[in-house]
């Protein structure tokens, strides 16, 4: 078995720049082995010659490698790994007949590559590459487990899976028709304009698939997934760019549509998931090399463990200190206002927006929440000058804007990219920006050839980089893992108060907004048609006047402080209602 993984990025990886520095710098090469070869003008790392060092990873220029000890306790067969020097998988969740089993976990630890595999688009090799792995050898690993029954009738094709792929932004590339015409290829089970009704798409059926918005892309996505008829379904980050209204509407259709089915999903919204699934999976390890599936666990368990950081039962800690999200929810209100609006009243053809009253104040991190099609991006746009309206704005001010979706229009590397903004060399600039986003390994990749996490990360970079009085952030939460968004919560406060500028930052992550917010805005009204917002008030208040809206309410997870969903009706429920706490923190 491996004692060490020594992942080698090969986009990174530019020997001809570099004249192989780290290869003069190994001490195993030194003393006549053959650790690290060119291959293919790329190095190669033995992984059983390798001691370990990191002589390699310090001296390379690109940050191409990455060499980590696995856990001692790990004495398994990898599922999969994608090549020599490649990322590898160990384990697999358990999918499970009348349950929605929930994976959580760090960005690039296996859980797209556990879907995969589980839905017969990947076929594993159990690390002996330029090879795939017998059904029987998969089933040998898994005898005795919940697994065995699921692997045997994969293998005799008595398995149907239907899966929602993660980057639903990708879709419009492989199909050019109208939305109507794709969806009519998937229903199966004649559900189809139930599904639609349900989903609210009745307005874009008719539209062709590249013109419609991410959020309406992410519901026409599952809907697909969930018209087709299958033993068990994969729903691979079916939350991104969804409001809670419409997250809360695929619990509820995943539960009327899918009895007696099996339901996997993957997703970083940890009070979606804890609402949606019955068991939760942990995935760990090292992002982009490796990454370790955990035994199932009840779900407010599994969260709290993951939360936790420690998984008792392999006995490893996958991170420093625990998460927690205990908050007195204290209003910090700055004596300073920056913007002061009255009465800002925009009208189109088939929506308006009133915005009666508020302020924004310097060193203030605005929180703003509402249903998709209220009108929060139209007012931001408003704030930064892109859009004209009528009513009173106090003062022009300089804003710097990261929109909801990001395109990657910049023909070259992250770090030419960024370097039009800021000195990205600079020690202040990587302490400030670049480490926090985790973007170190980024600068020297091609800005299109992002993943949706990365292009985020980079989005939210060059919006924080340039000099401004708001800092207007649209959906940031996006695509990024748990840690990634409280990294990201730190980031936004730290800039706000040493910088003494202000933030605005829309989002449909409430235990993001809880994390960040100092005061906060509620849009109400009747989704794309009008759009309204009384004023500013508190995070607490606003959460308790949004939620009414939604019909469902919080309390405080007392091991974590993070916010749980009551069970709808139950008798928490129905007293927090009662008393108008619909978030009980």
């Amino acid at each position: 078995m491996l004692k060490r993984i020594a992942v080698v990025d090969r986009e990174l990886c530019k020997p001809n720049k570099c004249q192989v520095i780290c290869r003069r710098a190994c001490p195993r090469v030194r003393s006549g082995e053959e650790c690290i070869i060119l291959k293919d003008k790329k190095i190669l790392i033995d992984e059983n010659i390798c001691m370990g060092c990191g002589l390699c990873i310090k001296k390379c220029p690109f940050q191409a490698i990455t060499i980590v000890n696995l856990p001692h306790e790990l004495e398994e067969i990898p599922i999969h790994r994608f090549g020599p020097n490649e990322f590898v998988l160990y384990r697999l969740p358990f999918p499970s007949v009348n349950e929605v089993v929930g994976l959580i976990g760090p960005n690039g630890v296996g859980k797209t590559t556990a879907l995969r595999i589980l839905s017969g688009e990947l076929k594993p090799n159990l690390s002996e590459f330029g090879k795939t792995a017998e059904f029987s050898e998969l089933i040998k690993i898994f005898r005795g487990t919940e697994l065995q029954s699921y692997l045997e009738k994969l293998e005799n094709k008595e398995i149907v899976t239907s899966y929602k792929p993660q980057r639903v932004d990708q879709i419009p590339i492989a199909y050019k028709g109208r939305v109507s015409k794709l969806l009519e290829k998937t229903d199966e089970r004649k559900i189809l304009n139930e599904l639609i009704d349900s989903f609210d798409i009745n307005l874009v059926m008719n539209k062709k698939i590249n013109e419609i918005s991410g959020g309406e892309l992410q519901r026409v996505a599952i809907t697909a997934c969930l018209a087709k008829d299958a033993d068990i379904y994969y729903l691979d980050e079916p939350t991104s760019f969804l409001d809670v209204f419409q997250r809360l509407t695929i619990g509820k259709i995943v539960r009327q549509h899918c009895k007696g089915k099996a339901v996997m999903i993957v997703d970083h919204d940890l009070a979606t998931l804890d609402f949606l699934a019955d068991r939760i999976h942990i995935f760990y390890g090292v992002p982009t090399a490796y990454g370790i599936v955990s035994k199932p666990y009840g779900v407010r368990v599994g969260i709290n463990t993951f939360l936790d950081g420690y998984i008792k039962e392999d006995n490893v800690r996958i991170r420093s200190e625990p998460i927690t999200f205990l908050t007195s929810f204290i209003e910090k209100i700055s004596p300073e206002v920056l913007v002061y609006f009255k009465n800002v009243k925009k009208k189109f053809e088939r929506f308006e927006l009133e915005v009666k009253e508020g302020d924004i104040r310097k060193k203030e991190v605005s929180a703003v929440l509402g249903a998709n099609a209220l009108g929060k991006t139209t007012f931001a746009k408003i704030l930064a000058g892109e859009i004209k309206a009528k009513g009173e704005i106090s003062s022009e001010i300089k804003i710097s804007y990261k929109p909801q979706y990001i395109e990657a229009e910049f023909k070259g590397i992250v770090r030419e990219f960024l370097s039009s903004f800021a000195d990205v060399e600079s020690e202040t600039y990587k302490a400030e920006i670049i480490r926090p986003l985790g973007l170190e390994r980024l600068l020297e990749k091609n800005l299109k050839e992002l993943s949706g996490g990365e292009l985020q990360r980079v989005s939210i970079a060059s919006c924080l980089s340039k000099q401004a009085d708001l800092y207007l952030l649209d959906e940031p939460s996006a695509f990024l893992d748990v840690e990634q968004r409280l990294e990201l919560a730190k980031l936004i406060r730290k800039i706000v108060e040493a910088r003494e500028e202000s933030a605005l930052v829309i989002d449909h992550d409430l235990l993001f907004l809880s994390k960040i917010g100092d005061r906060a805005m509620v849009f109400l009204g009747n989704p794309g048609v009008k759009g309204f917002v009384e004023g500013v008030t508190s995070v607490k208040n606003a959460f308790n006047i949004f939620l009414k809206e939604v019909g469902i309410t919080f309390r405080a997870d007392k091991t974590t402080g993070r916010p749980r969903a009551n069970k709808f009706g139950s008798q928490l429920d129905l007293q927090q209602k009662e008393e108008g706490e619909y978030w009980k923190t």
